[in-house]
């Protein structure tokens, strides 16, 4: 699937790093860009070391299967998560993993982006803010939005409390690829 036709997208970790909350902001910041967004996600109990994903079909039109079969971007958050994409990986996607937590990430005839996601994170005093630092990386990387449509998504899906924490976030993560 060409950008222009439409595109997929992967969020994927363990349980507890924030991905079902980082697909509904992305889905809602692409959704207000007029695209049609079908998100899906599977979660495993963190105390089970369970993996996580948060899945986007992104389309001009409504999708014809609303479930990724393909993928042309996949965050990873943590290197037992590179096993729930293989195979899926479309040739020419971009791959963005966090340096520290997949030191080993997946090849093949795809770009991986290695940043460091947590490290930055925990500078702006967060950990829980990983999530949120990655998709200000994978925009910027992936261009498939605005930085500034992805602050007004996080503004709607955000509690208050911890809205300009999480702003705070995405541009860090903006600006990791900007550099």
């Amino acid at each position: 699937m060409s950008k222009t036709d439409g595109y997929e997208i992967r969020l994927s970790g363990t349980g507890g790093q924030g991905l079902g909350l980082g697909g509904k902001m992305l889905a809602a910041a692409l959704s207000s860009e007029g695209l049609h967004v079908a998100q899906s996600q599977s979660y495993e109990p963190t105390s089970r070391g369970g993996m996580s994903r948060s899945d986007l079909v992104v389309s001009r039109q409504t999708a014809d299967y609303p479930l990724a079969t393909g993928l042309d971007y996949l965050l990873i958050l943590d290197k037992r998560a590179i096993s729930i994409s293989e195979g899926m990986i479309n040739k020419d996607a971009v791959v963005l993993v966090d340096e520290e937590l997949v030191p080993d990430p997946p090849s093949g005839h795809f770009k991986v982006h290695a940043l460091p996601l947590s490290r930055t994170a925990i500078s702006l005093g967060n950990l829980r803010v990983t999530n949120v630092v990655s998709l200000g990386a994978l925009i910027a990387l992936g261009d498939f939005c605005s930085i500034e449509t992805m602050e007004a998504a996080i503004k709607q899906v955000t509690p208050k409390k911890y809205a300009q924490m999480n702003l705070d976030a995405v541009r860090a993560g903006y600006e990791l690829v900007q550099h």
